[in-house]
């Protein structure tokens, strides 16, 4: 399906960042970040220009192209894995940050992955999200048609057990990422961070 969908001429959700990675890059510690699901490489980019080590994972070997395409026409260097993140290891103390956004999975799939995430953060490390509730399915403005594959505040405390939460909002905002994410969006927006042990 992603296949298909990225193989659009143009970038599907735009070449600028999601809004809400844009205002708060700066909650960032500085070195190696995880970009989830990135698709067509808008997030990974923007972060690399701030500097960061970035690595994308995605499954679509035509979006992962179209992010090679806009990293090399922005001058940046990216790492890309083409992975499912149904098995995809985020290993160990490994990332200063995480990245995910609008990355809409299965309960099977997301549950360990968000469990994981506390794992693959090195101490201090923070995990942003941002991410359709259920009430999207009133917008109809982008997003999955199925209520179970979004989220909302109260399973994101449980899925991510033993972070703190800095910010953790759900609410209602003007979305123009693309042609795809383009109304108003029922959201939910996370900043956590992984405690010193």
């Amino acid at each position: 399906m992603w296949d298909e969908r990225y193989s659009a001429d143009h970038y599907i959700y735009g070449t600028e960042p999601n809004e809400f990675l844009r205002q708060n890059v700066e909650t960032l510690p500085r070195g190696d970040v995880l970009c989830l699901a990135e698709g067509e490489g808008r997030n990974a980019v923007f972060l690399a220009k701030q500097g960061y080590r970035v690595t994308a994972v995605d499954n679509s070997l035509v979006g992962i192209a179209k992010a090679r395409k806009l990293a090399q026409s922005e001058n940046v260097s990216i790492q890309f894995i083409h992975a499912n993140l149904a098995t995809f290891n985020l290993g160990d103390n490994r990332w200063d940050g995480i990245i995910s956004i609008f990355c809409h999975l299965p309960e099977s799939i997301r549950k360990p992955l968000h469990n994981n995430i506390t794992t693959a953060l090195k101490p201090g490390g923070i995990f942003l999200l941002e991410a359709y509730t259920p009430k999207q399915l009133e917008h109809g403005t982008g997003g999955p048609k199925d209520a179970s594959l979004m989220m909302s505040k109260s399973l994101l405390m449980e899925e991510l057990n033993g972070m703190y939460f800095k910010h953790l909002a759900e609410l209602e905002r003007n979305i123009e990422e693309g042609t795809h994410h383009f109304g108003v969006g029922a959201v939910v927006q996370a900043i956590a961070e992984k405690l010193n042990a």
